[in-house]
């Protein structure tokens, strides 16, 4: 994947910047993006940042002109796991997968095409199963992938490693309590948040 810049700041059109979406970020977020004075050290300790578009500072730097469709179209939104290696060397401690979290569910939020589509999937995919039997069926989460990004024969040693050695298995196992998580789903989707 080819590495964005940052566009240039002296072609930066005021129609192109979202004023408010500063404040967005950082009340989703609970950060304040603005302290970031970009000194790339998030880059350096992420294990992802050579597969992503921008670096993790980037993604805050676009945030910060304002630049909301760049922001939640980038794939590096998607491709942080959160491991907070990010956060743990940031001078100014930002928690950067915490800003890109709510990048994300603006970006879903808004009806953006995300950047990293297999991997909303995948997030989705997972929830599924764990609505559906209080904790995850892996068996049914890689299943489903597999069905959605028509790649069926591509790690196909591993999944009968799994399955061989029983890391995987093919029958679900429910949590005592699906009700409990079942209304833990519903609260979520009438409005609670974090």
């Amino acid at each position: 994947m080819s590495r964005q810049s940052l566009p240039n700041s002296d072609i930066i059109r005021d129609s192109d910047r979202d004023t408010d979406f500063v404040e967005e970020v950082n009340q989703r977020s609970g950060q304040c993006i603005s302290l970031c004075w970009h000194c790339n050290t998030c880059a350096g300790g992420c294990p992802f940042s050579k597969a992503m578009d921008y670096n993790p500072n980037a993604v805050i730097r676009l945030a910060q002109l304002g630049l909301r469709r760049e922001a939640l179209r980038c794939s590096s939104i998607w491709l942080c796991v959160g491991c907070n290696t990010c956060n743990i060397q940031c001078p100014n401690g930002i928690d950067i997968p915490a800003v890109n979290t709510a990048l994300r569910e603006i970006a879903i939020e808004s009806g953006i095409d995300v950047g990293e589509p297999n991997v909303l999937m995948f997030h989705r995919t997972f929830l599924d199963t764990v609505r559906k039997y209080g904790k995850m069926h892996e068996f049914e989460l890689m299943m489903r992938c597999k069905w959605n990004m028509r790649n069926w024969f591509a790690d196909l040693g591993i999944g009968f490693k799994l399955l061989t050695k029983g890391r995987m298995e093919l029958l679900p196992h429910r949590c005592s309590d699906t009700r409990m998580i079942r209304d833990l789903f519903e609260n979520k989707s009438a409005g609670g948040r974090r």
